[in-house]
């Protein structure tokens, strides 16, 4: 996998609001926020999309989850949306899986 701006915020080569860091995740603001609250879970492992993953990543894919859940709790957001794309299509823009998370105003489904 090529480097993507995720590959270089996670090397800190480029600035990001970073909410939260561990060893395997990072949490960032997003820059074209779709909501009052949009952040960007991303496993610093770099797995292109979805349909790349292995059976290994499965953990790692519940991590970043379970680390929305913790924030959610963390700010009180009773409720809140999470959105994993796979290909450019579903509305993918980097090519390095992330999860995203939204809150802070009603959603409709279908999104638009």
């Amino acid at each position: 996998m090529s480097d993507t701006l995720f590959t270089k915020i996670i090397r800190k080569e480029i600035p990001a609001k970073i909410e939260y860091e561990d060893e395997e995740v990072i949490v960032i603001h997003d820059i074209n926020p779709q909501a009052p609250v949009h952040l960007l879970i991303i496993p610093k492992k770099p797995i292109d999309r979805i349909a790349h993953m292995e059976a290994g990543d499965a953990a790692l894919l519940g991590k970043l989850i379970y680390r929305a859940k913790l924030l959610a709790e963390q700010k009180k957001w009773k409720d809140y949306r999470l959105v994993l794309n796979n290909g450019e299509e579903a509305g993918q823009s980097v090519f390095h899986v992330h999860l995203h998370l939204l809150s802070g105003r009603p959603m409709k489904w279908p999104p638009g």
